[in-house]
């Protein structure tokens, strides 16, 4: 039974109306670029072949039902009742419980297309959706932004929107800031929404612009690795929020309208005018966005084997300036690198989820067993690792 599969048979088990078809999204690794995208700087990542599947069937009435194979109760919701639900303080009701956090995504896609796209709740059709996904929860690998995506794309099409995939992203984003009370940035919507196959998604996330960017790894016979240390996360608590506090406190101290603006040149000045934590913070950033744009080059100039040091010094820079590396993430790159990676570093917003390693095909074994190795030697619980291929975005299945 596949994933697809799987949303498909928990929405026979809701209703007996037909399936009106059944729409999908990918999860997405981040090459590089980590917490620069809320402060409009670039990004690197790109779509994984591990995707969220919506299998969808119309109501006869005015109400959006969701359910996920990962939840055994459905959340039910009149569709004039979505604005209510989310339109006032960001997070409220998921700490209120009025959903539970999981069903503020969906949930909060449909509240944030409806108000995207001007349409009021009695001109759409009612929905039951059905949610299977073999997106690993809380690995850092975007399952948020899959869930919003294959909503989005399927509210798109059945509510007859209009709408174009920058937009469907930002609505993922609204859902996600407002509806859930993660304050993210568009990354993970841009990439998991409109991925494409070998290659990464180069996107400033101050304009939205966004190009492929090849990355050639069938060609050089290379493999991409992710470690799930199963160190679970959660962006709607506490460290999240408080590193992205200190990144716009930064950016005032300097006088700019995001930490995009400060280059690598100004960081002497940065130094004087903040506090050793916020400096640092700041730091991260300034680089990262250099490395971000260091990465695109390199990819086009001299291929994804050069890439090595871009990623490794991506991972310590969110060790050490950043401080949201934890344990299992820096075991995971150093006995990746012990054994004979090209690269690696931790991907996601951090305190846990997964690393990702750039290695030989031939040497996924080897790898695998190091970093195996390594956490049972260390005490740690025995991480999941498994390759990942740059895929396709979100899209329609049947």
């Amino acid at each position: 039974m596949t994933a697809l599969d799987d949303a498909r048979g928990l929405l026979a088990s809701l209703t007996d109306a037909p399936l009106a078809g059944v729409w999908s999204s990918a999860g997405r690794a981040n090459l590089i670029g980590e917490h620069t995208d809320y402060n409009e700087g670039y990004v690197l990542p790109f779509a994984i072949d591990r995707r969220t599947y919506a299998a969808v069937s119309p109501r006869a009435d005015d109400a959006i039902r969701v359910a996920s194979t990962f939840d055994p109760d459905p959340v039910e919701l009149p569709i004039a009742r979505l604005a209510d639900t989310f339109a006032g303080e960001p997070g409220a009701a998921v700490r209120r419980g009025d959903v539970p956090e999981w069903a503020a995504y969906p949930l909060g896609v449909a509240w944030a297309a409806l108000e995207a796209s001007g349409r009021a709740p009695h001109t759409v059709l009612g929905l039951d959706i059905a949610f299977a996904s073999d997106v690993p929860v809380g690995a850092g690998l975007s399952s948020s932004a899959a869930i919003e995506g294959a909503t989005a794309f399927a509210l798109d099409e059945l509510w007859q929107l209009g709408l174009e995939g920058i937009q469907l992203a930002r609505i993922g984003r609204t859902a996600e800031n407002e509806a859930v009370g993660a304050p993210t940035g568009i990354m993970d919507q841009v990439s998991s929404m409109l991925g494409r196959a070998d290659a990464a998604t180069f996107l400033d996330c101050r304009s939205l612009e966004h190009e492929t960017v090849e990355l050639g790894l069938a060609a050089e016979d290379l493999a991409l690795l992710v470690i799930d240390t199963q160190v679970q996360h959660a962006h709607s608590t506490g460290g999240y929020r408080d590193r992205r506090e200190a990144c716009e406190r930064g950016a005032a101290l300097l006088g700019v309208p995001a930490l995009r603006d400060v280059a690598v040149a100004d960081l002497d000045r940065a130094r004087t005018v903040m506090d050793e934590v916020t400096f640092r913070r700041v730091r991260h950033i300034v680089t990262e966005n250099q490395r971000v744009l260091d990465t695109v080059r390199t990819l086009r100039e001299r291929g994804p084997r050069a890439i090595g040091e871009l990623l490794l010094a991506s991972h310590a820079s969110m060790r050490d300036d950043f401080e949201i590396s934890v344990p299992e993430l820096d075991t995971a790159v150093d006995a990746a690198m012990s054994a004979g990676a090209i690269g690696a570093r931790m991907t996601g917003g951090g305190f846990g989820g997964a690393a990702i390693a750039l290695v030989e095909s031939a040497a996924q074994d080897r790898v695998t067993a190091a970093v195996t190795e390594a956490f049972a030697a260390a005490g740690f619980a025995e991480p999941r690792i498994f390759p990942v291929t740059p895929s396709a975005g979100a899209g329609r299945d049947l």
